[in-house]
């Protein structure tokens, strides 16, 4: 299991929603985003002189709940007095960002996240407001309200949930810190597959539950916190043997030179696409087997295994030749998708089988916002969430979302009759 906190990586976040002198430097002829004393960042970002300005690393980000990738500029910013010219007056620090891909997206009223980490790199963050993007990072951040005003995060001294992790590492920050039990788990890992590279995902999911260990919670008992710890398990696995993998290759570089910079980028490319490929099929097998432990009747999408337009729905229940029965009562059919983060991809979901009219959607993503779920809800989608997640929804949305126990209650009492 990870046990990484966000305290281990940031010194100190805050944020608030953008003005329009912050957003719009047109306005105001400044490209200044204002506040940040008031929220503690002296402390990290220091006390320039009239003299001075203090320049930092930056990576600057604008998220979407769109399917696209995150807009990313790796842009130095400078914190400075803006009253240097006149010495008789306090003091005034603002951050100073130069026009790019990222800046020239901001609006007035979106979100904006600013964090210093350990490392001396800041990150700053925009969405728009009302966002998934904007819940996601405040569940992430301890951050419980947010004005025109800066407002410090919580950095406590909780774990770093799986689904918000993989939010992070969208951002470009890398999780890759070292346990001192990492040494012994490679050594398993290569015992059982040897030192050719990565297994099949398939493969690599049922040695992650074997082994699993946990005597807290059980497969029957217990599907959504097993899930969630399987997942885990197999993602810190996967962490190992991945740079044990890669740390090889750089080692013997790229091209017969070892100076191949094409080379280079696909490696890196190909080892980013495993891992968003990787997790999403690693989530998938292990509900397959939480199914199976449970009996259920299902069948997975694949293959011949198709609904209408050639569809391949992740899991139907009890099956597809159920489905394709006209005699088979719909009201005993369960069509469920399975996706470990949704942005707008949820609703592929609605259009893989006319027969259900009621889909369900299962997923890792946390604090997706209520703008989303109710769209779900408009659309007849209906979301299920391992209950470790529930907490980072309002209570509203909490009320309406199925836990992994729920879903299989429910089929369970179609296959029964009941």
């Amino acid at each position: 299991m990870f046990h990484d906190k966000i305290s281990d990586y940031f010194e100190g976040v805050a944020a608030k929603y953008l003005s329009a002198v912050d957003a719009r430097p047109e306005r105001s002829n400044q490209h200044e985003i204002g506040g940040l004393p008031s929220a503690g960042f002296k402390e990290y970002l220091g006390t320039p002189t009239k003299d001075e300005k203090f320049s930092f690393p930056a990576r600057m980000v604008y998220l979407t709940d769109e399917g696209n990738e995150p807009v990313i500029s790796e842009d130095p910013v400078t914190w400075y007095d803006v009253r240097w010219k006149n010495p008789d007056r306090r003091p005034e620090y603002r951050l100073y960002y130069k026009s790019n891909d990222v800046t020239r997206l901001l609006s007035a009223g979106d979100f904006c996240l600013i964090g210093k980490l350990h490392e001396g790199k800041l990150l700053v963050v925009f969405a728009p407001a009302g966002s998934t993007a904007e819940a996601q990072l405040r569940n992430i951040f301890g951050i419980t309200h947010v004005t025109d005003d800066f407002t410090s995060a919580n950095l406590d001294s909780t774990s770093i949930l799986l689904p918000l992790r993989l939010v992070l590492e969208d951002l470009g920050l890398a999780f890759s810190k070292e346990e001192p039990d990492d040494e012994s788990w490679l050594d398993e890992i290569l015992k059982k597959f040897g030192n050719t590279g990565f297994p099949l995902t398939s493969d690599f999911s049922s040695f992650a539950r074997d082994t699993y260990q946990s005597e807290a919670v059980d497969t029957l008992s217990s599907p959504d916190a097993v899930l969630l710890g399987w997942m885990n398990h197999e993602e810190k696995l996967f962490r190992i043997l991945e740079r044990h993998t890669v740390r090889h290759q750089l080692q013997q570089g790229f091209g017969p030179n070892g100076d191949d910079v094409d080379a280079f980028v696909s490696y890196s490319l190909s080892v980013q696409n495993r891992r968003k490929s990787r997790v999403g099929r690693a989530f998938e097998n292990h509900l397959a087997k939480i199914f199976t432990v449970h009996n259920l009747k299902f069948e997975q999408g694949g293959g011949k295994r198709v609904t209408e337009n050639n569809s391949k729905p992740d899991f139907i229940f009890p099956g597809f030749e159920a489905y394709s029965n006209p005699g088979f009562p719909a009201a005993s059919l369960r069509l469920l998708g399975a996706k470990t983060t949704c942005k707008d991809r949820w609703r592929q979901v609605l259009s893989e089988g006319v027969r259900v009219p009621r889909k369900h959607l299962v997923t890792l993503e946390a604090a997706i916002s209520e703008s989303q779920t109710n769209e779900m809800k408009a659309s007849n989608l209906q979301l299920v969430v391992p209950s470790g997640i529930h907490p980072t929804y309002s209570p509203g949305q909490q009320r309406w979302l199925l836990s992994i126990g729920d879903f299989i209650a429910d089929v369970k009492s179609l296959h029964n009759g009941t």
